[in-house]
């Protein structure tokens, strides 16, 4: 089990676990941008955006910077996922 099995399963496992962080961080921002998050009191990018709507035409920085960020973060938790897969994938390193 731990020479084969483990090592074959580790791989997928991180991909699967990085998606789910990924998507858990835009499922939050998403409700937080409905109202149907947490507490508009504690800040996150959903209530940023939802909050700065209002100023669209006077300061459109306001929803373009948080948004950014949710995109960055979101992307980054995805390549990190990505580059632990490759350093841990068995059948990469036989490839090379």
């Amino acid at each position: 089990v731990f020479r084969h099995i483990l090592p074959n399963a580790f791989a997928p496992i991180i991909v699967q676990a990085t998606f789910v962080a990924a998507a858990a961080v835009l499922i939050e921002s998403s409700l937080s941008f409905l109202g149907a998050g947490i507490p508009p009191r504690i800040p996150s990018w959903g209530g940023m955006i939802s909050l700065s709507t209002n100023y669209l035409s006077t300061a459109p920085w306001n929803i373009i910077f948080p948004g950014a960020f949710l995109t960055f973060t979101v992307l980054g938790i995805s390549l990190l996922g990505d580059g632990i897969r490759d350093v841990f994938d068995p059948t990469l390193r036989r490839r090379e």
